[in-house]
Order: structure tokens, then sequence, then C-alpha cells
């Protein structure tokens, strides 16, 4: 067994319900597999002294989920006030709208489609619920719709799907495009070396204990990925099955057609590119 201080972003642990950082608390849903690792994080942040939380990502349709997210809060002295999303996958907003039931919050989110309420989220926009600051920064490219938040007081980035804890996400082609993934990564990658950002909060497995570490992972992941298509190209292979079937060899086949997803996106970055 590797120690976890040897692997990219160095990995907290086990993922367990419970506080992560001074603001933020997970309770994990019920929904672990091969795409979702140990199930969804759903989030509560909130100030210390604040009896107001923002919940991001209610996940699954799960009602006992749900309610426990809701229970949680409340042991800690909480109303939830507001509901996030990072982008529009069922498993982190499918129960959206049954969790703003249960709170009487709107919900706020990139997709006009998954808002309740009038109040979208952009670049530039801050969160000051119960007086956190949380800040909204756009990461599309494994969805369009792709947020992260930054919780500059605990050095802190929550990134949905967008940086995992454990393993590598997908660009869900043809809504995501790898060229916006690569800025997106820039762009975390910036909160760590400009904005003290120590601290990656994901969507889908553990807490990372080094943000720059994992963000210098997953860009090089992707360089040499992008390599291996390429590569797999000038050799003659043409279709995106093919591709998969080459270059992600050593990955389990329950996985490959999610990886058909980010090689589509791949070859369209290339031929975009001009590179084949």
């Amino acid at each position: 067994m590797s120690d976890a201080h040897t692997l990219p972003g160095q990995p907290r642990g086990a993922v367990v319900s419970g506080p992560a950082t001074a603001r933020a608390v997970n309770v994990l849903a019920p929904n672990p597999s091969a795409m979702t690792l140990d199930g969804t994080n759903t989030w509560i942040v909130a100030e210390p002294d604040s009896d107001l939380a923002v919940v991001i990502d209610p996940g699954p349709l799960d009602e006992g989920h749900l309610r426990h997210v809701v229970a949680t809060a409340e042991g800690l002295g909480k109303r939830i006030g507001l509901t996030l999303l990072t982008h529009g996958h069922p498993d982190h907003a499918e129960g959206a709208a049954r969790f703003a039931e249960l709170t009487r919050t709107k919900v706020r989110a990139l997709d006009p489609a998954l808002r309740l309420g009038d109040e979208g989220l952009a670049e530039g926009d801050v969160i000051t619920t119960g007086g956190l600051e949380l800040r909204v920064v756009p990461t599309p490219g494994h969805t369009s719709d792709s947020l992260s938040f930054h919780l500059p007081a605990d050095r802190a980035v929550l990134t949905g799907d967008t940086i995992l804890g454990r393993g590598t996400t997908i660009v869900a082609h043809p809504d995501g495009r790898l060229g916006q993934y690569l800025e997106s990564l820039r762009r975390l990658r910036s909160l760590t070396l400009d904005d003290g950002v120590r601290t990656v909060l994901p969507g889908h497995g553990p807490v990372l204990e080094d943000a720059q570490g994992a963000v210098e992972f997953y860009l090089a992941h992707r360089a040499s990925r992008l390599a291996q298509v390429e590569t797999a190209v000038e050799n003659g292979l043409r279709t995106a099955p093919e591709v998969v079937a080459h270059v992600y060899a050593d990955v389990d086949r329950s996985l490959w057609p999610a990886a058909e997803l980010s090689v589509r996106a791949q070859l369209d970055y290339l031929k975009e590119h001009g590179l084949i």
C-alpha cells in the first residue's frame, strides 16, 4: 500500500462524513460506483459563529441523504440558507429541487435550467450568506456549466468533478471541451500560486492536502493522454473506440464508455489545433 503523502495531491485518507476544514463539513451520499467513487460529497459550508449555512451539491434524489444533510446542519446549530450546484450531473444535482423544498432555499447554478429563483452564478460572484466569503470560479471542461468555489478563509477550493480526490475526471464530450478544461486547470493552479489555496474539497473522493500538486498531476496526465491519442492516430487508429482500446488497455473495461467521451474530446482538440 502506498503512503497517502506519495499520492497525487496528498489525499487525506478514507472518505468520511464530517468536518474537513474549519468551515466545510462533508455529508457522503450513499451512491458509490465506478464513476462516483465512494459517493457524492455534499458540502455544508458556513462561518463557525454563524447560524446560516450554504450547501453545495445536494447530490442524488435520495430522500434519506437529503434529510441527513439537513439534520447534520441542524446538529451543527445551523439553518441552510442557500443551495449551490457545481454542475448539473444527476449525482450532484438531481436532488436539488427536493432539497430546496425541504430547506425552503433558492438553488443557484450556472445553468438556468437548474436554478430555483432568479439568481444564477457567474464569474466574480461572491456568496456572503451568514458572513461567509465563497468566490465563484468558472471551471468549464468536465461540463460546460462546471463551477468551483474558492473558500479563502480555509485556503480551500471546492472543485466538483473538475478535480477528484482519487483518479482523474472525464471530459464529457460533446458538452465538455478539452481546451476549456485545460484552461480551468490553469485557473485552479493560479489559485494555488497567487491566492494561497492549499486544500481541494472534491465532489468525489478524499480531501486533498496539496492542491498545487493535484493540479500539476492533472495537467501532466492530460498532456500524457493527449500525446498517446495523437500517437495512436498517427499509427492508423481512426475511431474513438479504436483509440480507447489502445490507449486505455490497462483501464477496467467498465470505464471505457466514459474514457471514450474523453477521447472524443481529445480528438476534437487535436483537430482544432491542426495536430491530426
